[in-house]
């Protein structure tokens, strides 16, 4: 359950290392984001000499949460942090090469087959 003001760790290599949400899209009453849902972030700290600095907002997806998720077997699945990939406002494309720690499958049947693929380890 991913709300703004939320501080979440960015899971790629584009240079961003912590955000914080400040809005879950899709509808203007929308409080939580869950696995696979878009979320506006600022990131708050960045590494030097990368494409993506401190206080840039940008888009991102989230693929890891804290709270269990039910998934369609009636399983649950949850994770010790809560995680964000950084995607491109137009393509939805990943900004970086690589994804780090595991990825639940549920964001490639979101549609974000990209993301899957590069991830090391899917869940």
């Amino acid at each position: 359950m991913i709300q703004p003001r939320s501080i979440v760790k960015i899971a790629d290599n584009s240079g961003a290392k912590i955000g914080r949400i400040f809005k879950v899209l899709g509808g203007s009453k929308k409080r939580y984001a869950e696995l696979g849902e878009i979320v506006v972030l600022s990131v708050q700290k960045a590494e030097p000499r990368k494409a993506i600095k401190k206080k840039d907002v940008v888009r991102a997806v989230v693929v890891r949460q804290r709270k269990p998720y039910r998934r369609i077997d009636g399983s649950y699945i949850s994770f010790d942090e809560n995680a964000v990939v950084l995607i491109d406002k137009a393509k939805g494309e990943p900004l970086g090469g690589r994804i780090f720690g595991p990825i639940p499958r549920e964001i490639a049947d979101a549609g974000f087959q990209s993301i899957a693929s590069k991830a090391a380890e899917i869940i």
